[in-house]
């Protein structure tokens, strides 16, 4: 179901499958010395590697602006009223009501715990490589993520940390990904919840408590995991009518031409092919829907202003080129802040090749896309999204320039007609950006 991870490690543990490389490219120059890179870095930044290093992995570390760190900490700690719970229903609410369910639920239960549980304790390590950003925020074998912490969390009604580890533990040992069966699951309870399918069409023994008024973030959040736990069992059993075996949105396509319901308009997610599908970065913006030849990476821009959608396509084709090249040299985008910069400089400094790498990424970001299959997005909730995050930035933001208005009259005008318009501006910045020369 969507990512995979780890394939390397299962291939070990579970196989005996390593593999082994030998050979390279011999330099005069030893870059493993300190000295060496210390002196591209004050080139460049007029600092040395690790300091600058500590400057661009903060988020990762710790963010005194926050009093947290992690992926987790941050970015439930600045969200705010972009806060994304029970299957993205929170979109259509007030700003005061998303503040107070972050404010409450968050801020007051789920960061709470991490923040006491994890950050005051100083329960992190880095992946095995010496490095400043020590990303990893642990607490008892579960490593605290946001995405997944998001997804199975309170995109599915969850905000306590027992309840996101045992629906995030169960989804682990099933081989699913995280984020992807978050949304699958979310979608999943918000059609229980409405009475779009019942218990036995899900083979599960419960509905969701889903009404924020009264919730309880330990009685209830554990309540939505269970349920979360036997839909994820549903799914491996085929019980009822759930049969994924050819992905959430076959299914979901053949089941509402069964029931005669438009059962995928609950569902967000990016399609691609005929059968391909993602669930979406769990950030509230356009461009985590944005028609890319690869998604469910960061392959897009996925900042919080609002951008005109060529414009838009344009930087997903720019963010798309900049991950692609850190990939290609090895690096961990969480040192993106300097890698993008430097990266070249060092291959120009090591193997005279800087023009090169940067040549060699575009042609093969160009090649990839040439292959873009996306498809029009197919859900009502996807254009939803668009829409609400644009009223989001008119009255929360308090942005009134004429672009932004123009949009929003077009999408309450007639909302198919402007959602085709955005979505092919956008995948017309991609393709003119990603053209090969």
């Amino acid at each position: 179901m969507g990512r995979t991870r780890g394939t390397g490690s299962k291939l070990l543990q579970e196989h005996g499958i390593a593999a082994v490389i030998y050979g390279g490219t011999y330099v005069d120059e030893d870059f493993r010395d300190r000295k060496v890179a210390d002196g591209w870095f004050e080139s460049k930044y007029k600092q040395r590697l690790l300091a600058k290093d500590l400057e661009a992995t903060t988020k990762y570390r710790f963010d005194p602006k926050f009093n947290t760190g992690g992926t987790f900490g941050v970015n439930y700690a600045g969200m705010g009223g972009r806060i994304m719970a029970f299957n993205y229903r929170t979109v259509f609410d007030s700003e005061a009501s998303r503040l107070a369910i972050h404010e409450q639920l968050i801020v007051g239960h789920y960061l709470k715990q991490f923040n006491e549980e994890t950050i005051a304790p100083h329960r992190q390590h880095t992946c095995g490589e010496p490095c400043a950003a020590v990303c990893k925020k642990m607490k008892d074998g579960f490593k605290k993520d946001y995405e997944p912490y998001q997804a199975l969390g309170p995109l599915c009604g969850i905000f306590d940390q027992r309840a996101a580890e045992r629906l995030c533990h169960h989804a682990d040992t099933l081989g699913f990904d995280g984020i992807s069966a978050g949304g699958v699951l979310a979608w999943m309870m918000d059609l229980l919840a409405d009475g779009l399918l019942s218990k036995e069409d899900l083979g599960v023994t419960r509905l969701p408590r889903w009404k924020i008024e009264g919730f309880d973030p330990v009685a209830d959040s554990a309540h939505n995991a269970e349920l979360g736990v036997e839909l994820l069992d549903s799914i491996i059993s085929r019980r009822g009518s759930v049969d994924l075996s050819q992905g959430a949105r076959k299914w979901g396509r053949r089941l509402s031409r069964e029931r005669g319901l438009r059962l995928l308009d609950r569902f967000l997610y990016v399609a691609f092919g005929r059968q391909g599908w993602m669930v979406p970065n769990q950030y509230w913006t356009p461009g985590a829907i944005a028609p890319m030849a690869i998604m469910g990476k960061y392959y897009m821009h996925y900042g919080s202003a609002f951008i005109e959608p060529r414009a838009l396509g344009r930087l997903c084709a720019e963010r798309f080129q900049k991950e692609l090249l850190l990939d290609t040299a090895g690096f961990c985008r969480f040192h993106r802040g300097w890698a993008e910069d430097i990266v070249p400089e060092i291959f120009g400094s090591i193997f005279g090749m800087k023009d090169q790498l940067v040549a060699a990424t575009q042609v093969t970001a160009s090649r990839i896309n040439s292959r873009n299959a996306s498809v029009f997005w197919e859900s009502e909730r996807s254009v939803d999204f668009v829409l609400t995050f644009l009223k989001r930035a008119r009255d929360v933001d308090g942005l009134k320039d004429a672009p932004l208005l123009s949009w929003i009259s077009r999408f309450e005008n007639d909302r198919k007609e402007a959602a085709l318009d955005w979505w092919f501006e956008m995948r017309k910045g991609i393709d003119e950006s990603l053209r090969e020369f």
